[in-house]
């Protein structure tokens, strides 16, 4: 039997992460992941998730898969790819369409017509759609939940989140990995592919926003009623912080980046000083967040709080300020392995790579996804991610 492996690679705006994962059979005859394989090297050649180096890029992405491949004792083909950075954002549009049939039953037709309305919008000028993401159907100004082509009315509405990024970046990411002979399999969102191992179904239905907090971007996104309802990147980071102490402490950064995480170092320093420099960066951060909660008005109004992951979340105080400073609840993510299955990687850092893996493993590929990324390198045409419904 052909073994069954999936590969997730996290381009990061730190640090590349490969994860190598294979579906195992257990005594019970149930099959889970097991991760066999994990590599990682300096991100070089970017900068806050834009392509400035290619070269430097690929050659710090095959560091990163030389390790796994390493260790996992095969040789990476295909991978499940990720994409984030400042020039990612979520877009919302909303539209109408008349029901086309005579009896006013909705068909998919109905659904593609007002599918392609919205990708004339201008807001998605110069942009490329990663997934599209159905948030609210109405039906002659009634919502409605679920699929609604069968049901009957004469107006139909949708309001969609368009994940987006600008075409040259997706470009230079898709010629960074071809360029080692690897075949990518499918792009998601880095946000996306982490909530799928950091958030519970609970707390997505019940209302929370999951942030990265990664060395120069923050990214969020918001999940309600088990959908994203919104997802931004903001352009700042843990760096920000490593540099604020050294700045102001007046010592090296590798002291500084360890100072942060509440690492005892030879360095003497005034504690007080040292918190009100990364209270004051962190407030930065929250306050960004807290506008954009209060722009798409979920501030303050999310049960589940707010969920922090990405290498800033191991900042000691970050908990206890998010929780001020946003007024809902606060926890540091935790990656939530399957049932059975190894947990050799140990924090959240690695959401992104093993969430890729387990999308890669569940996630049904029908013809149209595979067929996108062949039409993608010659055309950089849309699809759609469906395994939100």
């Amino acid at each position: 039997m052909l073994k069954k492996i999936s590969v997730g690679i996290d381009v990061g705006t730190y640090q590349i992460k490969v994860i190598i994962t294979e579906l195992v059979k257990q005594s019970d005859g149930k099959r889970i992941p097991k991760i066999i394989g994990k590599g990682l090297f300096k991100s070089n050649g970017l900068r806050h998730g834009y392509i400035i180096n290619k070269n430097e890029v690929t050659s710090s992405i095959f560091q990163a898969i030389k390790e796994a491949e390493e260790q996992a004792g095969i040789k990476v083909k295909k991978a499940f790819i990720s994409i984030g950075g400042i020039s990612l954002e979520g877009i919302h549009i909303k539209n109408k369409t008349i029901i086309t049939r005579v009896d006013n039953e909705i068909t998919q037709i109905d659904l593609d017509n007002i599918s392609t309305e919205n990708e004339k919008n201008p807001l998605l000028l110069n942009k490329k759609i990663i997934s599209t993401i159905p948030i609210e159907y109405k039906i002659d100004n009634k919502r409605v939940f679920g699929d609604p082509v069968g049901m009957k009315g004469n107006k139909l509405e949708l309001q969609a989140l368009y994940v987006t990024c600008l075409e040259q970046h997706l470009y230079d990411l898709i010629q960074s990995i071809e360029d080692l002979d690897i075949e990518i399999e499918d792009i998601h969102a880095s946000p996306i592919a982490g909530s799928f191992v950091t958030l519970t179904k609970t707390q997505k239905i019940a209302g929370c926003v999951l942030a990265n907090l990664g060395a120069e971007t923050v990214s969020i996104i918001v999940f309600e009623n088990n959908i994203p309802i919104s997802l931004e990147v903001f352009p700042t980071g843990s760096t920000d912080i490593t540099n604020n102490i050294a700045l102001e402490l007046k010592i090296p950064l590798n002291e500084a980046e360890k100072i942060k995480h509440g690492i005892v170092t030879s360095t003497i320093y005034p504690r007080k000083k040292l918190e009100e420099i990364v209270e004051s960066q962190l407030d930065v951060i929250f306050k960004l967040i807290e506008a954009h909660l209060k722009k798409i008005n979920r501030n303050a109004l999310l049960p589940a709080g707010i969920i922090i992951s990405g290498g800033g979340s191991g900042i000691t105080t970050i908990k206890d300020l998010a929780e001020v400073s946003l007024n809902i609840p606060s926890r540091i993510a935790n990656i939530n392995f399957v049932s059975g299955s190894n947990n050799i990687v140990q924090d959240s850092t690695w959401a992104v790579s093993y969430g890729l893996c387990l999308m890669g493993l569940t996630i049904n590929q029908d013809v149209e996804r595979k067929n996108f990324i062949k039409t993608l390198l010659n055309q950089v045409k849309k699809w759609i991610t469906q395994f939100f419904v």
